[in-house]
């Protein structure tokens, strides 16, 4: 049997990941040289994320 989470834990990866995808396209119309690699580092984030994810439960699902 799981723990419950809280609201706050569930809603906390979400809520960081929109806030560095909304700082990311910000700093990508603000300007150009480093705001374009921050904005590209923070358009990753959300990307690589998903890819971490996904590769967690590859792994999971072989190890039953």
């Amino acid at each position: 049997m799981s723990v419950p989470q809280t609201t706050r834990q569930i809603w906390a990866a979400p809520m960081v990941l929109g806030i560095v995808s909304a700082i990311g396209l910000m700093s990508a119309l603000l300007g150009d040289g480093m705001w374009d690699a921050l904005s590209w580092v923070a358009l990753t984030a959300p990307i690589a994320a998903v890819l971490w994810f996904v590769v967690r439960a590859i792994s999971h699902s072989r190890s039953l």
